[in-house]
C-alpha cells in the first residue's frame, strides 16, 4: 500500500494539512520510512495491531502507510470515539500499542494524556505520539497483497462490533478502481473532509487520489463554511456523505445562495449511507453537476456499485457493480427484490478471531452477503431497496424504509429523514424522523405521504426534530433513534 506514493512527481505536492502546510510525494515517503524506522525501534512488529486514534490530518496518513510499510496492521479509529469505547477495541484487537495525532484533534490527545501517551520525538509532520507497548502476539505474515493491512470494527449497530480485515490486495485493488473511475489525474484536488478512518474516507478518498498521483486537502472536521470556501477555489473532487450536501445546502439556504459558484468542482459524489432521491436532486440544482452515488460495505474495501461518470443518472439507483466484482441477487421475490451478494478482489478476508461471523458471512464459494435488499435493473443499475434486518412488516405488508425516506425526502421542508420499526402487541409500526429546513407540522408530513404512499407505509409518527443521532461519517445511526427520541415517543400526538 504504501507504494502508491511512487504513482506522483516527487515534487508534486501530495496533501496540503489541517494548517496549510503542504507535503510533496517526497516528502510523505521521507515521513513513511522515518516513522516506519521509529515505530519499529520502539517495538512494533509486522503482524501487530496498532491503533491508530485519529482525524484527518498528514501524520493520519502517514501512520498507515508506515504501518503497512512493516506489515503491521492499522486498527482504524476515530479520535472521537469515548474512552469506554477505545478500551474496548484494545482489548478484543489485541493491540500493541496506540498512535494518536495531538496536533489536530483535541481527543486524540485527551486520550494520549488518559492512557499514557509517550513520545517518540517530532517530526516534520508533528510529534510522533504513541502508548506504551502492551503484551501481544503478532499475527502470521502472509507474503504479498494478501497480508492484512487494516482492521476495521463495524458500528455493531446488530449486536457486538466485528473486526473486518482488509487486505494490501482489497485496499489496492478499490483505490485503482476508484481513481480510475473518476477519471483522476495529477491536476486533481480532493477534499478529504470524510473521515481517514472510515474505510470509504481510506480508499476511496485518500489511496484514490494518491494511486494518480494527485493532491488531497486534509479536513480533520466537517465545516459547512471551510467547505464551501475550498469549492469555491481549488477543489475539483468532493466525496461526501449525503448527509454532508444536506449540511451544504441548509447553509447555503441561511446565506440565499440559490447557485454555488466554483471555479474548478467538476465531480461531486455520495456514498456512505443512502442518497434521498429529493437530496440529490437540490444539490444537483444548487451545485450544477450530477450528483454520483455508491454502495459498499467496509466488508468490500467499501465499493460495491456506483454510477459512471459518463452516464449520470436521474434516479437513485447506486449505479452498476464495480468493475471486476460480481453481483447476485440471492433469491429474490416476484418483485426481483433479493439479498445482494457480492465477490471479487474487493471482499474482506473475514472477521478478526471469529470465524463463525465470518461462515455466516462468506459463502463456500466466495460471495458476501451484504445483507442488504436490492433489485436489479435490465440495464444492469442497481436499486437498493433496505436492509434485510430492518425490513418492517406492518400489518403483514413489508415496509422497506428507503421508500419511505425517499418520498419524505421530496417535501421541501425536510433536510434529512430516517425509518425504523417499533414493535407493539406483535406488529411492528412505522416510525420516521427527520430533521428540517422549513416550518412543517407532522401532520402536514402525514399528508404529503398519504397522498404518494400505501396506506401501510405512512408512519404512524413523524418525530421533527433539531439533530438525530449520527456516527462521525454524518450517517445516521438508527439503531440509536427509539431510544434518543423515547419520550417524544411516549407523548401522545
Amino acid at each position: 500500500m504504501h507504494e502508491l506514493l511512487l504513482k506522483g512527481d516527487p515534487s508534486h505536492v501530495a496533501i496540503s494539512d489541517h494548517d496549510g502546510s503542504d507535503y510533496s510525494y517526497a516528502d510523505l515517503s521521507r515521513l513513511v520510512e522515518d516513522m516506519a524506522a521509529r515505530l519499529s525501534a520502539y517495538g512494533v512488529r509486522a503482524g501487530d495491531r496498532v491503533m491508530l486514534l485519529s482525524e484527518n490530518c498528514v501524520t493520519y496518513l502517514v501512520a498507515t502507510l508506515a504501518l503497512g510499510r512493516l506489515d503491521a496492521w492499522t486498527l482504524l479509529a476515530n479520535a472521537r470515539l469515548t474512552a469506554a469505547e477505545v478500551d474496548r477495541l484494545a482489548k478484543v484487537a489485541d493491540i500493541r500499542c496506540t498512535i494518536y495525532t495531538p496536533e489536530v484533534s483535541a481527543a486524540a490527545r485527551a486520550h494520549a494524556e488518559r492512557m499514557r501517551g509517550v513520545s517518540l520525538g517530532n517530526m516534520a509532520c508533528g510529534e510522533l505520539l504513541v502508548s506504551p507497548l502492551r503484551d501481544a502476539t503478532p499475527e502470521p505474515v502472509e507474503d504479498g497483497p494478501e497480508q492484512t493491512a487494516v482492521l476495521i470494527y463495524t458500528s455493531g449497530t446488530v449486536g457486538e462490533p466485528k473486526g473486518v480485515m482488509l487486505t494490501h490486495g482489497n485496499l489496492l485493488f478499490m483505490a485503482q478502481t476508484s481513481s480510475t473511475l473518476r477519471s483522476i489525474s495529477a491536476a486533481d484536488v480532493t477534499l478529504a473532509v470524510l473521515p481517514g478512518t472510515h474505510i470509504f474516507g481510506l480508499t476511496s478518498v485518500f489511496l484514490a487520489a494518491l494511486a494518480k498521483g494527485s493532491r488531497l486537502i486534509a479536513m480533520p472536521r466537517f465545516d459547512p463554511d471551510a467547505v464551501l470556501d475550498r469549492i469555491r477555489e481549488d477543489v475539483t473532487i468532493l466525496p461526501a456523505v449525503p448527509q454532508v450536501f444536506a449540511a451544504l445546502l441548509r447553509r447555503l439556504a441561511e446565506l440565499g445562495v440559490e447557485r454555488l459558484e466554483h471555479k474548478n468542482l467538476r465531480y461531486i459524489y455520495a456514498g456512505g449511507a443512502p442518497l434521498d432521491l429529493g437530496v440529490k436532486q437540490r444539490v444537483e440544482r444548487v451545485f450544477g453537476l450530477p450528483l454520483h452515488n455508491g454502495y459498499g460495505q467496509t466488508e468490500a474495501s467499501p465499493g460495491i456499485a456506483t454510477t459512471r461518470l459518463n452516464s449520470p443518472r436521474s434516479d437513485a439507483s447506486v449505479g452498476l457493480a464495480v468493475p471486476g466484482t460480481e453481483i447476485r441477487i440471492h433469491d429474490p421475490d416476484e418483485h426481483g427484490v433479493g439479498e445482494l451478494w457480492v465477490r471479487g478482489p474487493n471482499v474482506m478476508k473475514g472477521y478478526y478471531r471469529n470465524p463463525e461471523a465470518t461462515r455466516a458471512a462468506l459463502t463456500e464459494d466466495g460471495f458476501l452477503r451484504t445483507g442488504d435488499l436490492a433489485r436489479r435493473d435490465p440495464d444492469g443499475a442497481i436499486h437498493i431497496v433496505g436492509r434485510l434486518k430492518e425490513l418492517i412488516v406492518h400489518s403483514g405488508f413489508n415496509v422497506y424504509p428507503p421508500e419511505v425516506e425517499a418520498v419524505l425526502s421530496l417535501h421541501p421542508a425536510v433536510s434529512l429523514s430516517a425509518v425504523v420499526g417499533l414493535a407493539r402487541d406483535g406488529d411492528e409500526d412505522v416510525i420516521a424522523f427527520v430533521t428540517t429546513q422549513a416550518e412543517v407540522t407532522e401532520a402536514e408530513l402525514r399528508n404529503w405521504l398519504r397522498e404518494r404512499l400505501a396506506p401501510y407505509k405512512v408512519p404512524m409518527r413523524i418525530v421533527i426534530a433539531d439533530t438525530v443521532p449520527q456516527a462521525a461519517t454524518g450517517k445516521i445511526l438508527k439503531s440509536k433513534l427509539l431510544e434518543h427520541f423515547r419520550d417524544r415517543l411516549e407523548q401522545k400526538e
